[in-house]
């Protein structure tokens, strides 16, 4: 129990973060219709939602295998954020997890076009206290639950209502990367090759990112938030935010990464707060904990504050106006458009090697 209750307190604080500004994504094919009269979404030249693989479909995963007897047509999107890759790939989730930020949002603005004017039902479950009942009643034909961080006990009841989808056993919870996820899901749905050329694209994006700013490979960079008791988190590299960072050519420091070691997130004391003066150093906090955090003589003393590599994200997800922390933390691949237009610059004026080029300032 005290193990779950401190996953739950690095959920909130380690990984809920934001800033930047909307952007529109459109998913590769036409939402299913999993409820009545759905707003079409799909671009000109999407797949069709048609296309799917042959039922059943078997996959593996940390607690055995699941079989999947036919296409779904009512999926619950129990991960945190299972429901991008879902909708990216087509289709309509009935029933989404609620995480940080408002909570009586239904879709962040990345997800926006792709539920059109449905909306789905919200679970306001926090981490470990599943509310077995209301998945129940909402009769799911497949739980997706990659990013939820479920136990064995949990999978166990879940697949008693419906076949469900849990994480991969070759992570950490909370550690599949993007790619896998949307893998995965692709095969759930039986829509592997739509999976497949997503993945492919926002790759891509990554490839045309780091050869256009080859300053980044090698650069050292560290994503952080407050803690307990004057401590520090830091994400680790199995952490989506910092393998968004590694993925451009960024590296955690050796020390930091020793510190996490096969967790996705680590901690230090607030006296060793010169572990995180790096080339990049991002801050998802709150208001009132940014001004703490600029008053701290350590912090004022770090080469990366005194030469402007410090960026800011707000941690608090309610500003529509600043959404690059929450896409960042969702870091999929509807979500991931909008980091690299948003992100991106900000890193490379951190980097430029002018300290009177300050990076993000909001």
């Amino acid at each position: 129990m005290v193990y779950r209750l401190f996953i739950l307190v690095i959920l909130l604080t380690l990984l809920a973060a934001c800033g930047g500004a909307p952007a529109t994504v459109t998913p590769t094919s036409a939402p299913d219709a999993l409820t009545e009269n759905p707003a079409p979404t799909s671009a000109p030249g999407a797949t069709p939602a048609s296309t799917v693989a042959t039922f059943p479909v078997t996959i593996e995963h940390k607690y055995g295998s699941t079989t999947i007897p036919a296409a779904p047509q009512r999926v619950i999107a129990l991960g945190y954020t299972d429901q991008d890759p879902i909708l990216a790939l087509g289709v309509r989730p009935i029933a989404v997890r609620y995480w940080f930020g408002d909570a009586t949002r239904t879709a962040w603005p990345w997800q926006e076009a792709a539920f059109g004017d449905v909306r789905p039902q919200v679970l306001n479950m926090p981490f470990g206290q599943l509310n077995i009942e209301t998945i129940a009643a909402l009769n799911p034909d497949l739980i997706i639950a990659v990013s939820a961080g479920i136990t064995e006990e949990e999978y166990n009841t879940l697949s008693q209502i419906a076949p469900t989808l849990a994480q991969s056993d070759a992570y950490v919870d909370f550690g599949v990367p993007w790619q896998e996820q949307t893998r995965v899901i692709g095969q759930a749905l039986g829509r592997s090759e739509q999976a497949e050329a997503l993945i492919s694209s926002i790759e891509a994006r990554f490839a045309e990112l780091r050869q256009q700013y080859p300053q980044f490979a090698g650069a050292t960079a560290v994503i952080a938030s407050p803690a307990n008791e004057g401590q520090f988190f830091f994400s680790g590299t199995q952490h989506e935010r910092m393998r968004f960072l590694t993925s451009l050519g960024f590296v955690l420091p050796a020390e930091l990464d020793q510190i996490a070691s096969t967790s996705f997130f680590g901690s230090i004391s607030g006296e060793r707060l010169d572990l995180f003066d790096t080339d990049v150093l991002i801050w998802t906090v709150t208001p009132e904990q940014r001004a703490v955090i600029e008053a701290n003589p350590l912090f004022q003393q770090l080469r990366a504050t005194q030469e402007g590599r410090v960026i800011w994200l707000d941690s608090t997800g309610d500003a529509e106006s600043d959404l690059v922390g929450p896409a960042l933390v969702y870091s999929s691949v509807l979500s991931l458009p909008l980091v690299f237009e948003e992100l991106v610059p900000q890193l490379a004026a951190a980097v430029d090697g002018d300290p009177t080029t300050q990076a993000a300032q909001r």
